[in-house]
């Protein structure tokens, strides 16, 4: 018999959100690691709202929409919040009820420098790798590290010179048409209108030149977790000069570790500082390499050159499923809040796979 192709609305629904959410979705794993991670911080949010005045959203509340926006690759703050109307699983995994208004999409706008002001992303990395630690996923003595450019959100066009705009071939404020082409251009003499904090750099010789950020990470190679980062204007040393700044920012280490880099860190003044830092360079071999047979000759060094490239996982996965292919935020504090937050969601997601036995919500 053919069922009837009825659409009469329900008032009312009996069953429970919580019964909705399949239980073996992978997201019951992840709120199981999250909101241990969120509870943690709450000294920190008491500090960051005033004692009187109207309540505000919570910000657990927040922190967990915007780790859903990493996870779905939603493009902007406007859809996250459109998803939030009618999707069930979000408003499970945020904390919603099935008849709880959503926000407007200015609410992260409103509270982003709440969360910057009192560190949240650097915290919330930290008690996840608290929770890493209580499992023995960190070793705290083998470690790599990497840097990429992040293109900023910032178009040529803003690529003004520093005494005075380029003239425009056209009548349109807004967006002129200007022709730069054949004209010498460089950090020192020209700086981005939209995003100021930007510097011109490309990834190599022949590369297309684009307003960019350096972003470094080290990672414990145990587990390929992510345990600190840092982001910064681009130059020839970057790369070294924020790696040295992660050393000196690790925490937990060990009395003496173990650093795999690739040949861009194979650099005498690197080695050296490495060195008097207590840190064993384990650097790829180059054509000037600083490293000889006291270093290279050990199995560990063969076995961190094997292990380093995993680190290049966590930015595949970052510029793909995560925001960092291309950022929509301005402003060096803000490019590094992202990417602490979307490697905090790297590590989520790691952890999830690695604690199968994990309870299910």
């Amino acid at each position: 018999m053919r069922g009837a192709d009825e659409q009469t609305p329900e008032l009312f629904s009996y069953i429970a959100l919580e019964d909705r959410i399949p239980a073996d979705h992978p997201l019951r794993r992840m709120k199981a690691l999250v909101d241990p991670a969120i509870a943690a911080l709450s000294p920190r949010f008491e500090a960051l709202y005033a004692e009187r005045g109207r309540p505000s959203i919570p910000p657990e509340q927040l922190l967990r929409a915007l780790l859903l926006q990493v996870l779905y690759t939603i493009r902007s703050e406007r859809q996250l919040i459109e998803q939030l109307d009618y999707n069930l699983l979000f408003r499970w995994f945020v904390g919603l009820r099935m008849d709880d208004a959503v926000w407007h999409p200015t609410t992260f706008t409103k509270n982003r420098e709440r969360l910057l002001a009192g560190g949240i992303a650097d915290a919330l990395l930290g008690e996840v790798l608290r929770t890493a630690d209580q499992y023995r996923l960190l070793s705290h003595e083998q470690f790599s590290v990497d840097g990429t450019l992040l293109e900023a959100w910032a178009s040529q066009k803003s690529f003004q010179p520093k005494t005075g705009a380029l003239p425009s071939d056209d009548d349109d404020p807004g967006n002129p048409t200007v022709n730069f082409h054949g004209q010498r251009r460089s950090n020192a003499t020209h700086v981005s209108t939209t995003d100021p904090d930007a510097r011109l750099a490309r990834k190599g010789n022949g590369k297309e030149a684009k307003l960019s950020y350096q972003a470094s990470v080290m990672m414990d190679r145990r587990c390929g977790l992510v345990v600190a980062t840092v982001v910064g204007p681009p130059s020839g040393t970057a790369e070294i000069d924020q790696a040295r700044e992660l050393l000196t920012r690790l925490p937990h280490r060990r009395a003496q570790i173990t650093l795999a880099a690739d040949q861009g860190y194979a650099t005498k003044e690197f080695v050296a500082d490495c060195r008097t830092l207590a840190v064993i360079p384990h650097v790829a071999q180059g054509r000037r390499t600083p490293l000889d047979a006291r270093t290279t000759r050990h199995p560990t060094y063969a076995a961190s050159q094997r292990a380093r490239k995993a680190i290049e996982e966590c930015y595949g996965w970052g510029k793909t499923v995560g925001p960092l292919r291309k950022l929509k935020h301005r402003g060096q504090r803000l490019v590094d809040w992202i990417v602490t937050f979307t490697m905090t969601a790297y590590n989520l997601v790691r952890l999830r796979t690695l604690l199968p036995d994990l309870a299910h919500g």
